[in-house]
């Protein structure tokens, strides 16, 4: 059996402090017990530390100007569509059953922007989930590299 990967949008800054996007995979799975009595399935663990669970919500029409993630967190949709632009002119829609992590601190100021920006798509409030991490966590080396 092939173990099975997991794609994500991860934003993360460059040696020059420009921000970008790039789709990665969590992976690193493995065919185990998840817990007693449970029968074996794929699990992967990605990281262990400090971790805060914020919700957001965006109204319609809301628009985030440039700024960085305050932390290095996961973005997780839960209702409604989204949008993240980052300082190399890339912008992703995700919603529902996407993935995001947001590593972008650290950019540097370049014509006005640093970091990304992001704002809600279409009529519905964009509900986001939050996973906010330690700074100097202890990653999967699958996560740790852009």
């Amino acid at each position: 059996m092939i173990a099975p990967t997991i794609d994500y949008w991860r934003v993360w800054t460059d040696s020059e402090g420009i921000s970008h996007q790039s789709k990665q995979k969590l992976t690193d799975h493995q065919l185990k017990k998840f817990t007693e009595g449970a029968s074996a399935i794929w699990v992967g663990n990605q990281y262990s530390g400090e971790s805060s669970l914020i919700t957001l919500v965006l109204p319609s029409g809301f628009v985030g100007e440039w700024h960085e993630n305050p932390a290095p967190q996961w973005i997780i949709p839960l209702s409604g569509r989204w949008s993240v632009e980052t300082m190399d002119g890339q912008v992703v829609e995700m919603g529902p059953g996407e993935l995001s992590f947001g590593g972008d601190q650290g950019t540097r100021e370049k014509d006005g922007q640093r970091g990304h920006r992001s704002w809600s798509v279409g009529s519905d409030a964009a509900v986001l989930m939050l996973l906010q991490v330690d700074e100097s966590p202890k990653w999967n080396s699958a996560v740790n590299s852009p």
